[in-house]
């Protein structure tokens, strides 16, 4: 396992040196932010962005995300061209050595909470989902604006978007026009040598009358059939999965890597329930995910891929530029799995692997 974090680029309030100072970091979790969705990645970009981080002394690990158009996601006429911009991508990221790409296939809007400031008990505030509020949202008129959102569309745009998939594309469609990409790259991935980890769909249900596909055990199985290689695998976000009550997120995580699918880990923690759900501090008591399960799951499957701690608390004054990314509680975070690993680790007989330098 290699522990990992997210860095949004020279723009992060966040810098890589700080990163870097995180005991046992190894690697990044980044992308090239400024490049137009459906735009082909220039290799010297992404030359650059990889020189940047090696320059810190840590290097990419996991590229997230190239985003999907969303005349991909809606089947329109122009897709065949933008998924050759997608390969042609994912052919340069495999040039510079990247190995794994994460990505979704959420209508319009990516991950999606109400509230970015919400109480915990301990006076520390983190990200909500109510579901009673956001059936109050516009997310055309509306002010709210989320890391992961494509900012580049006029509401006239938006509105537009949101109608077509409202008018045009139900669950079912969605789920062809998702095969038709994976069949179309996958074959460029493999040869590329990269590794695919389609997020889960965040939360994993419904939302503004959009379909959402990527939900549960049911729907990551048959993506898996899809295209049967270990490139086409899943990233595991627990915190995602598990805000659903319905998930059992232990079992769907032995059951991706019984299948050797799991290209990539997120983990956060959460309390869940009727009404929705708020982020936790990691620690498993926090919230409904048995932690150190999930890490010791991963070793006794000998996992070798990139985690990264998921989000986290805004605490002692943290920043809120990157809701969700501050650096003081995703750091914390990252001692904390980085310790259930060492421990289970250890219990198993194995010696863990820090990468750090004495």
């Amino acid at each position: 396992m290699e522990m990992s974090f997210r860095w949004y680029g020279q723009d992060d309030p966040v810098t890589l040196q700080q990163i870097r100072e995180i005991p046992g970091m190894q690697g990044i979790v980044t992308a090239v932010y400024d490049i137009p969705v459906g735009e082909v990645w220039p290799m010297e970009r992404i030359e650059q962005l990889k020189k940047d981080v090696e320059d810190a002394g840590l290097h990419i690990s996991v590229i997230e995300s190239v985003p999907v158009h969303e005349d991909i996601k809606q089947g329109k006429p122009n897709r065949d061209q933008l998924i050759e911009n997608y390969k042609t991508t994912l052919t340069n990221l495999g040039k510079a050595g990247i190995p794994v790409v994460c990505y979704n296939f959420m209508p319009v809007f990516d991950w999606t909470r109400s509230d970015l400031n919400h109480d915990l008990p301990d006076g520390s505030k983190s990200l909500a989902f109510i579901k009673e509020d956001v059936e109050r949202m516009d997310p055309v008129e509306g002010e709210l604006s989320l890391p992961g959102w494509d900012s580049s569309y006029t509401k006239e745009e938006m509105k537009a978007i949101l109608d077509y998939y409202r008018d045009n594309v139900d669950e079912a469609k969605l789920w062809e026009n998702l095969e038709y990409f994976i069949k179309a790259i996958m074959p460029t991935a493999e040869a590329a040598g990269v590794k695919m980890a389609i997020h889960p769909d965040d939360p994993p249900y419904s939302i503004f009358g959009l379909p959402r596909i990527i939900t549960d055990q049911e729907a990551v199985t048959r993506f898996l059939d899809i295209y049967d290689s270990e490139y086409n695998g899943i990233t595991m976000c627990v915190g995602s999965y598990a805000s659903d009550p319905k998930n059992d997120v232990l079992a769907m995580t032995k059951s991706a890597l019984e299948r050797n699918r799991i290209n990539f880990m997120h983990t956060r923690n959460v309390k869940r329930g009727d009404w929705g759900f708020q982020e936790t501090a990691h620690l498993s008591e926090a919230g409904d995910i048995d932690m150190y399960e999930v890490i010791k799951m991963l070793v006794d499957h000998d996992w070798q891929g990139a985690l990264r701690p998921d989000h986290g608390r805004r605490i002692w004054g943290d920043q809120t530029v990157t809701p969700g990314y501050g650096l003081y509680d995703r750091a914390l975070g990252a001692t904390y799995f980085n310790g259930l690993y060492e421990a289970a680790m250890k219990a198993a007989g194995k010696t863990p692997n820090f990468g750090t330098t004495k």
